[in-house]
């Protein structure tokens, strides 16, 4: 399963050339609103800055190589009511299952995290304020135990929401000898296999 950035908390999924889109943003300092060709786009909930599909050439291709499952939880830790419902979404194909987050804003429940079951690649927010922060996302990796850790919605300089902390914080609490800077050479993009080994990717904005 082929992972690619761009940016916020959207992802370029590909398995079998099959290629789906997760939360499409539009309105984010320092990025272009997303665009391009794919097969289909996933959306964790109805911000503009995660599904916006307006620029997304849609294939509509029924052939899907990916199970798809999802989770209901919140965008905040008061049962939504402060900014409303998310939904995370679970990906299975070619043996790996990769889990997007989406805006979670809350500690998930024994009941939910049994619900999303075993997983390989988490991608996970974690800048805080309209999402859990830093500690609280490291609190939602040791629940979920996944060997990949992908961090997104976060501030990288100039681009991405002011508000949002720096993935810097995330890190400091992350394993050192398992942080892989892919940023640093300009990397968008992991392969992941049954082989690849325990890590914190942080992978550079594609196109960037």
């Amino acid at each position: 399963m082929t992972i690619t950035y761009w940016g916020h908390s959207c992802f370029r999924v590909e398995q079998e050339g099959y290629t789906l889109v997760l939360d499409p943003f539009t309105q984010i300092p320092g990025l272009p609103d997303t665009a391009g060709a794919a097969d289909a786009a996933l959306c964790s909930h109805s911000h503009f800055d995660h599904n916006y599909t307006d620029q997304l050439q849609l294939s509509g291709r029924q052939d899907s190589p990916f199970a798809v499952r999802t989770v209901d939880v919140f965008h905040d830790d008061q049962n939504g009511a402060l900014r409303g419902p998310n939904r995370i979404h679970i990906l299975t194909a070619g043996g790996i299952t990769l889990v997007h987050l989406g805006d979670l804003g809350h500690q998930l429940t024994a009941d939910q995290i049994s619900e999303i079951g075993p997983l390989d690649v988490l991608l996970v927010p974690v800048g805080g304020t309209y999402t859990v922060d830093s500690a609280g996302a490291e609190a939602v990796v040791e629940a979920l135990k996944p060997r990949v850790v992908v961090p997104m919605h976060y501030r990288s300089g100039e681009i991405g929401l002011p508000v949002l902390a720096p993935v810097e914080d995330f890190l400091r609490l992350r394993p050192a000898g398992e942080i892989r800077r892919y940023d640093r050479d300009g990397i968008s993009t992991l392969t992941v296999t049954a082989d690849t080994p325990a890590q914190t990717a942080v992978l550079a904005i594609a196109g960037r």
